[in-house]
């Protein structure tokens, strides 16, 4: 889930790297958010602080900047659509602080993290990962890796069963 959310916000954001698959759903996909950043951004310059709005927003052909600002203002709405009805473990990783110093705690019952104020709002507040923030290019790495790592697991263990003889001797192999 945490790779999907941030793939989402680099779509968002306009940072998503990938060009392959169909080139015809990905324009699509991308001239709608254009249409849809274009009206945000009409919105957001036709109201108060006009001058300033549109100086912080002078990229009106990729409106970045705004498109960083939107993920930074929307992106804890976003990681609730995606988790709160995922089931059980689906996401899986300790990713909340856990208060005791010791490290992260699962977030699996949880559609955020507490993040330790008492606000009034809900006292899980906090979206229990930045994956979004780590460049595309290293979480494809990372992913790469794992995957690596579990298929070399698999391949190791595979050997050393199919490599031994009765009561663990060892056998030829080749």
């Amino acid at each position: 889930m945490a790779r999907s959310f941030a793939d989402i916000g680099d779509i968002v954001r306009g940072r998503d790297l990938y060009r392959g698959g169909n080139n015809k759903r990905r324009q699509q996909l991308d001239e709608n958010l254009q249409k849809i950043f274009t009206q945000i951004y009409n919105d957001v310059t036709s109201g108060k602080n006009v001058d300033k709005a549109k100086e912080r927003y002078k990229d009106t052909k990729n409106y970045f900047q705004l498109r960083e600002d939107w993920w930074d203002a929307n992106r804890s709405t976003v990681w609730e659509a995606i988790t709160c009805n995922a089931q059980g473990n689906t996401y899986f990783r300790a990713t909340c602080n856990s208060g005791d110093n010791r490290g992260g705690a699962q977030a699996n019952h949880y559609c955020r993290c507490d993040d330790g104020k008492k606000t009034g709002k809900s006292e899980t507040d906090q979206v229990p990962t930045y994956f979004d923030y780590v460049p595309q290019y290293l979480r494809w790495f990372e992913e790469w890796a794992e995957d690596f790592c579990r298929k070399r697991k698999k391949k190791i263990e595979n050997a050393i069963k199919n490599c031994r003889g009765e009561k663990g001797k060892e056998r030829y192999c080749s």
